[in-house]
């Protein structure tokens, strides 16, 4: 069980957060494979059978996962549970019992309740990991209410360029899809993103390693701001020249190559 059978994992399930990844220090990938490894399972775990008992037990694996870390147990014998428990303490395993639990929502048909509801489910599957990343990495307690803001916006992002397969499988992803609706939480949280990535931009280079994949989500959010019927028809990319070129910026620049 290695952190390079983590890293495959990543690279075979998600290239943008592999390739983030691996511009990060080799120090901090040690960190960050394990975690965005244990995050592409758990966020698997729903959509691998159409039975919600089936799904749920897969779930319940991973919090059990979770439990033999914070009990003091043996890792399981799978390849992401050894590497997991090497670099979690007992808070972060504790804390990541969350973002197992919001992954339930994912089983069912069912909308979210609410707009706080989204943002919990958002909060739980996305900023929660990069929380506890960032704080094995090195970032302060204090920089909380930033890697929020950042950590929105990855979020959003990413679920914006997933709604079209979550419509094809029958869930209802948005409590409001009308195109304004769409563009003004688009813009909201893109400005909160780049007020959280500048006042992050001062930490550590390994204490920066796990807000990469988030900055450079972020020309979705702005590209969904400006067309938000882009969501919808399943049109939001990043060309690659443009994307390699932030992402040589988002690794090394203090500005975060926020442009």
């Amino acid at each position: 069980m290695s952190v390079q059978a983590c890293a495959e994992i990543v690279q075979k399930g998600d290239e943008d957060r592999f390739r983030a990844t691996m511009a990060a220090p080799v120090a901090a990938r040690e960190v960050l494979f394990p975690i965005h490894a244990f995050c592409l399972e758990v966020a698997k775990a729903p959509w691998v059978t159409k039975e919600s008992m089936i799904a749920e037990m897969r779930l319940q694996f991973w919090r059990d996962v979770l439990t033999d870390k914070t009990e003091g147990k043996a890792p399981r014998a799978h390849e992401v549970a050894a590497p997991l428990a090497a670099v979690l303490d007992v808070a972060s395993a504790e804390a990541l019992d969350a973002t197992v639990t919001a992954r339930q929502w994912d089983i069912y048909r069912d909308p979210h309740e609410d707009a706080a509801a989204l943002y919990r489910y958002l909060h739980a599957t996305y900023t929660i990991p990069l929380h506890i990343a960032a704080r094995l990495l090195g970032a302060p307690d204090a920089v909380s209410k930033p890697l929020n803001s950042l950590g929105q916006g990855g979020a959003l992002a990413r679920y914006f360029m997933a709604i079209p397969a979550l419509v094809d499988a029958g869930r209802v992803p948005l409590l409001d899809g009308r195109p304004e609706a769409v563009a003004t939480l688009a813009k909201a949280t893109l400005e909160q993103a780049r007020w959280g990535a500048q006042q992050l931009s001062k930490l550590s280079k390994s204490a920066r390693a796990p807000m990469i994949d988030a900055v450079m989500m972020l020309p979705i959010l702005r590209q969904a701001a400006k067309d938000p019927s882009a969501v919808l028809d399943g049109r939001l990319k990043q060309g690659p020249a443009r994307k390699s070129l932030r992402l040589a910026l988002a690794s090394q620049s203090p500005t975060w190559g926020l442009f």
